[in-house]
This record gives structure tokens, C-alpha cells and sequence, in this order.
């Protein structure tokens, strides 16, 4: 068993379900490109993918791919008997690509990006390869066929969230976006953070890179919340910086602005490429995001090679607010690794 499949023990029941999932042969390797050892999942789909395919997973959007990192995300109980449900990488490609065209190969791990987009977006997006019979349509009504799949092939649940209406595929053209990476920011804590109700508040974060939005959790009443939450990234070939805001929860009017920031991730991608794979190296600095006064820093933000990771720890004073600090985390996660 891999270790990465190892890790998940201690994980609660539904991760130990994904794990006995992981130890079908099938699954050892992406459902796409067939590379070993896949580390990310698609939770809708029911399919196991390396880092790579995970890239163009996540361009597709979520309403076409729902994409988890096996071992650091928290799965649901929903995503978790999807998955169950489906039966893994042999399943779903049983009817994803019942029908490759003469002429046509499946990628395999070493191909190029735009020839791994191709395939990705042809099998889940267009269902080329499905059996015509079986392919989804709906009217402005939102309405699916749903296929009569038997339960060892496909679940009507997974197949349901393919619907080709007119918004969707807005999105998925909006989504084309050729990525380089994931950044993996974890939200840890804040102090002393604004008051926004009568003598507290209820702060969460919102990320924003690109088209993405991501959010943490609410913290109900606390200053001085820890939230050591991770979100997920896609980083894009013309990236910015990651824009942070900070906001009260309100149930009955609308959540008020607890601060906001930028987050320059230049430095950390081009130390990162510099030295290439992290594996090769031990525990080193490599870089800095430098403190001034056009920037949120508290401190220098130093980038280190900690266990063969790309990691940076940020300590942020948050911007046009009274008050209020954060501090973070990010990993780099190149898709050449």
C-alpha cells in the first residue's frame, strides 16, 4: 500500500473508506493519464487522478469536476459514499470511455498539457466516448436524463451534475484556463481582530484568485479566532496576488468588512522553480517576501524547503480596518512534480 493511502488510518470511518477504495488495483493509477500512485480525487465523478489531470479537473469547474486532495482535504460523508458508490477509476471509466474512436489513445502520463486537456474535456465535458444513448441533455428547465445505470457502473447521482444547459458551459469557457500549479493556503488564526456586533464578532475569510473564491468556516464570536483550515488554489499562468478579505457573519443583513489584504505569491512560485523538485534538497531558505509599506507584512516572510515541501509562513496586518492580524501558510504544489 502507498504510504500516502497509509496516512489515511487514523482519518475517521469515511476516509478509511477511501482507503480500502485506494487498494483496488485500478485505482493505483490516474483514471486519465494513467500515472502511479494518484493523489486527488474527483468526489463527483468517482475517480482517482494524478496532480496533473487534477490541474485540468479543476478548469473544468466544480459543476462538471469536484476535485479533493486525498489526504488533505476533509471529505464529506456524501462525497465519501459517492465515491462508494461509483466504485473507483474501473467503474466510471467503463462507461466515460466505453466508446474511445478508432484512431484515438488514451494520454499517458508524460503527455503535454494541451494534449491531456483535450482528452480530459472530451471525456467528461463533451461524453465523447460515452454511449450515445447514455449522454445527458436538458432544457431551459434544467430537467436530466438520467441513465439507468446499474449501481456496479455508474450512480444516477454522479451522472446528474453533467447537465449541458446554457450556464454551465458559460462557466466551462470562462474556466478555460491553462494552470501551473496549486497553492495550498492555510488559514490558521487571527488576533485581535475588528469588533462588528455589539462587543465581538463572527469572522471568516474569504480567498479570491482569478475566478476562484474560496471561503473558511465561521468562528461565532471570538476576536481571536483559530481556524487552521486549508484551502485549495488553482494557480493560473497569468496569476496575481491572492486577495483576502476578512468578514463578520450576519444571519438577517448583510456581513460586514472586517479588513482585507493582498497576498503577493511571486515570490514563492519563481523560489519555487528556481530549485525545481523540494524532494531533492533537505530543510533550507530559499527566498523571501520582503516587508514595505505597500504590503500587508508584519515581518519578512520567509520561503523554506521543509520536508521536501515549498512552504511560507505569513504574518499579515490587515488593511483598511482598525485593527486586526492574520497569520498563514502557503505550499506550492507545481503540476510538473
Amino acid at each position: 500500500m502507498s504510504n500516502y493511502a497509509a496516512g489515511l488510518d487514523n482519518s475517521g470511518s469515511g476516509k478509511r473508506r477511501i482507503r480500502d477504495l485506494l487498494k483496488q488495483p485500478d485505482n493505483r493509477v490516474c483514471a486519465d493519464c494513467s500515472a502511479p500512485d494518484p493523489k486527488w480525487a474527483s468526489s463527483n465523478i468517482g475517480v482517482f487522478i494524478c496532480l496533473k489531470c487534477c490541474g485540468v479537473h479543476r478548469s473544468l469547474g466544480t459543476h462538471i469536476s469536484k476535485v479533493l486532495s486525498v489526504t488533505l482535504d476533509e471529505w464529506s460523508d456524501e462525497e465519501v459514499d459517492s465515491m462508494i458508490e461509483i466504485g473507483g477509476n474501473a467503474s466510471a471509466n467503463s462507461i466515460y470511455e466505453a466508446f474511445v474512436p478508432e484512431g484515438s489513445s488514451k494520454p499517458g502520463p508524460d503527455v503535454s498539457h494541451d494534449q491531456r486537456m483535450i482528452f480530459i474535456r472530451a471525456k467528461y465535458e463533451h461524453q465523447e466516448f460515452l454511449k450515445p444513448s447514455l449522454r445527458i441533455t436538458s432544457g431551459k428547465a434544467c430537467s436530466t436524463k438520467k441513465p439507468s445505470f446499474v449501481k456496479s457502473s455508474l450512480s444516477t447521482k454522479f451522472m446528474d451534475s453533467f447537465r449541458a444547459n446554457s450556464s454551465s458551459k458559460k462557466m466551462f469557457e470562462e474556466g478555460m484556463v491553462e494552470f501551473i500549479g496549486l497553492l495550498k493556503v492555510t488559514v490558521k488564526k487571527g488576533t485581535n481582530l475588528a469588533i462588528r456586533d455589539m462587543m465581538s464578532s463572527d469572522p471568516y475569510v474569504v480567498l479570491n484568485l482569478g475566478k476562484q473564491k474560496l471561503q473558511t468556516t465561521v468562528v461565532n464570536s471570538n476576536l481571536n479566532p483559530i481556524w487552521n483550515q486549508e484551502l485549495m488554489l488553482s494557480v493560473p499562468e497569468s496569476y496575481g496576488p491572492v486577495k483576502l478579505q476578512v468578514y463578520d457573519y450576519d444571519t438577517f443583513s448583510a456581513d460586514d468588512i472586517m479588513g482585507e489584504a493582498e497576498l503577493d505569491i511571486q515570490p514563492l512560485i519563481t523560489s519555487a522553480m528556481a530549485f525545481g523538485d523540494p524532494e531533492m534538497f533537505g530543510d533550507m531558505q530559499i527566498g523571501k517576501w520582503l516587508k514595505s509599506h505597500d504590503n500587508p507584512l508584519i515581518d519578512d516572510s520567509i520561503i523554506n524547503i521543509v520536508g521536501g515541501k515549498v512552504k511560507q509562513e505569513v504574518q499579515i496586518k490587515l488593511q483598511n480596518v482598525e485593527c486586526g492580524e492574520l497569520e498563514l501558510e502557503m505550499e506550492w504544489l507545481p503540476l510538473e512534480q
